[in-house]
This record gives C-alpha cells, structure tokens and sequence, in this order.
C-alpha cells in the first residue's frame, strides 16, 4: 500500500470489513452516521430511484468521515433493495419481515451495493453494482421456521435475508456479482484501489 494514502472504510459492517481484510486491503474504520431515513425519505419525496438512493447514502457516508479526515482516502458504502421498482426497507419487526418475504416469494427484485470514494471532502469515485434473485416458492411452513431461526442475524438486513447463512435457501435464481449480494461491489473497487497504487497489482 502507498504509505502517504491512509484508507478508511466509513462503515461498521462487518461483512465488508471481511471482505476488505481478506482481500489484503489495509484500512482503518470510521463509521459515518448520517440521519439514512431523512434521506431516504427526502430522496424518495423527489422521485429519486432506489439505485440513486444507494448512491446518495454511500456518498453522505464517505463525506461526513473525508471532511473530518481530509489526509486519507474514504470508502462509503451503501446497500438498497428494488422490488417492482420500489425501495424496500429493512423489517422492523417480524411481522414486517413476513410480510416482505411472503410479497417476494415467486418473484424478483433487485440489490443495489453502492461505493463511493471521497478525497479532500470532494468525491474522486463511485460505483453501483447491481444483482439480480428471484425467490423461491417457499411455503408458510418454512417461512415460519426460516423466521424463528434467523430474525436476530436478519433483523438489520434489507429484505430480511443473508445469503451467506440460510437466507441462500429462499432463492432459485442468482445473477451477478455475489460481493454485491453482501454489500460492497469489490472488484470494481479493488481495481480503482489498483489503478491509484493504493494496492499492489
């Protein structure tokens, strides 16, 4: 890694914090709080996409931690779901995690991993990846299992599921990336990391 470029990753995740370490990027954390449903909500009143909101919040993200670390370069990161071209929000409860799964169940939808470099407070990169999953027709039964097992390791996961745990089971179909399916679109990254000399290639 250059030794004059710090890098920190603006994000308390710790599956893309995995990610990261495993690929033998060296990175500092500091997690960028920003008011997400304010945004979300002032977004969505302006028609904006589900893809534009992943955008916007990986950006607030990366810019609250650049202007505060004006020396490194910062990586925020955000995740939505489109579903009929609607943003789905994380449940809440499990009854709303029912709700969602039972709405998907038999059809497709949309993840959005957004990543977005700031520099000096000024945003020097950004990618969105995009996957596509259709669900399967699980029944009522497994749906009820698949709940009581999982809700505490889903209940903070847009469209209440992982599918790096049992969440894989609800599905029939998986195309593209599957960085993108855990939140952070890696090999776009690695390869802008690369091309600045942020890392060895």
């Amino acid at each position: 890694m250059n030794t004059s470029e710090k890098l920190i990753l603006a994000s308390g995740s710790e599956i893309r914090q995995t990610l990261l370490r495993n690929a033998g990027v060296s990175f500092d954390v500091s997690i960028g709080r920003i008011d997400e449903e304010s945004v979300k909500d002032a977004l969505l009143g302006e028609g904006a996409s589900p893809r534009d909101i992943a955008d916007a919040l990986a950006e607030g993200k990366a810019r609250k931690v650049s202007l505060k670390n004006l020396d490194a370069m910062v990586i925020g990161c955000d995740q939505t779901l489109s579903f009929k071209g609607q943003l789905l929000s994380k449940p809440k409860t499990v009854d709303e995690a029912r709700a969602q799964l039972k709405e998907m169940r038999g059809e497709r939808h949309k993840l959005l991993s957004a990543a977005v470099i700031y520099e000096n407070g000024e945003p020097k990169w950004r990618h969105v990846g995009e996957v596509r999953l259709e669900m399967n027709r699980f029944s009522d039964a497994y749906l009820e299992d698949y709940l009581a097992r999982n809700w505490e390791q889903i209940r903070h996961c847009v469209g209440s599921y992982m599918l790096e745990s049992e969440g894989v089971r609800l599905f029939s179909r998986i195309d593209g990336d599957y960085f993108t399916v855990l939140g952070l679109p890696l090999l776009p990254l690695l390869a802008y990391l690369s091309e600045r000399g942020v890392i060895a290639s």
